[in-house]
This record gives structure tokens, sequence and C-alpha cells, in this order.
């Protein structure tokens, strides 16, 4: 599924609602009686995880246990637990349109991007699927607030031109602004920026460091990737061995469960004082890859291989071992048999081979009343503990 939305309905005095997009799909939720005992007699299903992406899901999960109404959209719907299919495509405005006719958000929140061969093409499609889903809300009762999560590539370039040139100096913080490159990331928020001065609603921007949370197929997951190779070396006898630079094995870094960008996101459409500002989103704590590779380790009964400063991409690592995946997926009775969809080494060895320090500054936020914290270890263990139960 390319991209996706979320759109969410809550009861105040009058009812209100907000909209967020993300992954591969949308979501709408509303604090409904009525809902709510239809969910109890098991008339909103379950739906495999990764529908609506890592920060999707956890965005859609914080709203279903505080009781609110939640619709996915995706161009091919299926059902997860408190969620209610739309089928629809956000490349396509006439669709995406029709779709959302009937919808009346109060807030919007966009998590979705859909990656191309180059940046051109990057910022052409990605800027368009903003733009149809915030057309197709247009009108007198259009959005109160919209969100866009995009990253920290805000700070580092983009792919064809990653943590290249000269860069800010970190921690990284909102002030620094924009490289001077082209950047998708840029072109999703001229558009969130547009539709804003011409329609009146509030925004803001969410800067996660590499996000850490479950979803099935989705492009960047680093968690579930070091998961399925710690499984893998295992199996085979093989060493454990850090795959990237010396200067992200031995620098300070963060990183971001989507459990934490899913609460800065509330905390944002619902504080007055976030209203057209940025903001970094990290759990809030640091360390060091030498320090946080031996705890990864010991959690998969694996001694870590010592670390001699060369680079070994997981993506070369992993090449040939979708066949070994598929036999202990088929022996043990795992869910997902496809190595493919469960880890993007290409999106990890960008992250953990950096040759910089990569570490991000939270202050802005917090003098704003958001305190929230996630210690990252616990962020990778409560992952792990959530993949051997699926």
């Amino acid at each position: 599924v390319a991209t996706g939305d979320f759109l969410m309905n809550r009861l105040k005095i009058s009812i209100a609602t907000l909209l967020l997009v993300g992954g591969a799909s949308a979501a709408v939720a509303q604090r409904d009686p009525a809902y709510q005992a239809a969910r109890a007699a098991g008339e909103v299903g379950e739906q495999p995880d990764g529908y609506l992406g890592i920060v999707g899901n956890a965005t859609a999960t914080l709203l279903v246990d505080h009781g609110w109404r939640v619709h996915g959209l995706a161009r091919r719907p299926t059902q997860q637990d408190g969620v209610l299919p739309v089928a629809a495509d956000l490349q396509d405005a006439a669709a995406t349109q029709a779709a959302l006719a009937d919808l009346r958000p109060d807030a919007v929140f966009i998590t979705t991007w859909l990656r191309q061969d180059s940046e051109a093409e990057n910022i052409r499609v990605n800027a368009a699927m903003v733009r149809h889903l915030l057309d197709a809300l247009r009108g007198a009762t259009g959005p109160r607030h919209v969100a866009l999560v995009t990253g920290l590539k805000h700070y580092l370039g983009p792919f064809e031109a990653y943590g290249q040139g000269t860069l800010p100096q970190t921690p990284f913080r909102e002030e620094q602004g924009r490289l001077d490159v082209d950047n998708f990331y840029y072109a999703q928020e001229d558009e969130v920026f547009a539709a804003a001065a011409r329609d009146g609603f509030t925004w803001s921007v969410h800067r996660p460091h590499t996000v850490i949370g479950k979803a099935v197929g989705n492009a960047m997951n680093m968690g579930t990737t070091l998961a399925v190779y710690a499984t893998l070396c295992r199996e085979l006898g093989r060493p454990f061995r850090f795959p990237g630079s010396a200067a992200q094995w031995n620098s300070l870094t963060d990183m971001t469960d989507a459990r934490q960008l899913a609460r800065q996101l509330l905390w944002a459409a619902e504080t007055p004082a976030a209203a057209d500002q940025d903001f970094n989103i990290v759990n809030g704590d640091v360390f060091r890859w030498s320090w946080m590779w031996g705890r990864i380790a010991a959690w998969f009964g694996l001694e870590p291989a010592p670390f001699d400063g060369t680079v070994l991409p997981l993506e070369q690592q992993m090449a040939d071992d979708a066949a070994v995946w598929r036999s202990i997926a088929e022996r043990d009775g795992l869910a997902e048999p496809d190595l493919a969809r469960l880890a993007s080494p290409w999106h990890t060895d960008a992250d953990l081979g950096r040759p910089i320090e990569v570490v991000t500054d939270m202050s802005k936020s917090r003098r704003m009343g958001f305190l929230a914290y996630q210690p990252t270890d616990d962020a990778f263990f409560d992952l792990f503990r959530e993949l051997r139960a699926a």
C-alpha cells in the first residue's frame, strides 16, 4: 500500500474530528458509546500489523485505547482492531476527494511518504499526496489543525545527499532551518503551509530520529531488521557484528519510539502554544551503539562480536538469507515467512553507517510542557517481545 490517512472524531461539548494520515492508511476516531459497543460485539475486527505503518499503528493504538473511533484509509484496506476501513489512494486526487467527502476532521496527522527513484520524483509524488489530501478536506468545516511527520533528513539531507556537505552542528535544533538542497520533506511542509494560509488552520511539524515500532512491510524498520538479523545469527552461528561505522559505534545518538511520537502528535494538536511550530521528537535519552549493541545481543542470548571499525552492511550480510528465514518461519510457525516484508537492511545500513554524530535537542517542546520519556533499550525490548508473541 502506497499511502494512508487517519481520521479521528471526538466528543467534547460538540463533536470534533481528528484526521491522522500515515503509513498506508487513514483513521477517524470518536469517543462514541455505540462504536465501543460494536467493537465489544466483534463488529469492528482485527487487522494485520503494519497496515498503518509504524507511526500509524502506534497512533491508532493510542487513540483506540482512549476510546476513539478510528477509520483507516488505504488503497486495499484490511482490518485492524478498532479501525474502520476506507478505500482510496492519496496519489489519486479524485479518489481521495470521494473517499473523504463525508468526513469533517478537526485535526489532521500526516505520517505518510512513498519512496521514488530520485529526489525529484520523491518531491513530485509526496508533495502531491499531501496536496490531494488537504484539497479534499477544504471547506467551511475544514480541519482546525494539521500535523506533519517528517524526520531528521530535514537536517541531514535527502537520500541522494544524505549526511553530505555542510550540516548543522549537533545536537540538531529546530531553529537551524533547511539545508540548501532539494528535499521532499521541505516540499511536504510547503504544501501544508500553503493550505494553512489558504484555509486558516494551524499546523505542527514533527521530526523524529529513527523510529522503533511494529509494522510488517515497512520500508524503514530498524528494530525488526535487527531482530531478524539476530535470529539469523543465532540460527547460523554467525557473529552478531555491528554493521555500521566507527563514528556511529563511538558517538552519542538517540532514537524515537513510535509511541513517543504518537504522544507528541496528540499533545501538539491539543496544546494552543504548539500551533504553527516545528518540533524534534526523540525518546529523551542518549546512548552509544558500543553499549546498545551488547544490550540487544544479550536479549537474544548472543555474544556481540568485537567491532574493528570496518563497515559490513546488513544488506550484504543478509543478501542470501531469504530461504533460511523461510525455513525458520515454517519450522517455528512464525507469522511472516517473507524476509523482505520484515527487514529493511538498506535503511538500517544508512543509519548505522553514517560518518557523523547524530543527536537531537528536545528543549523546544519540553519548555512548552511535553515531558514524555522513553528509554531506548526498553523500546527495543518491548518491540522484540511483541514480535515474539505475534
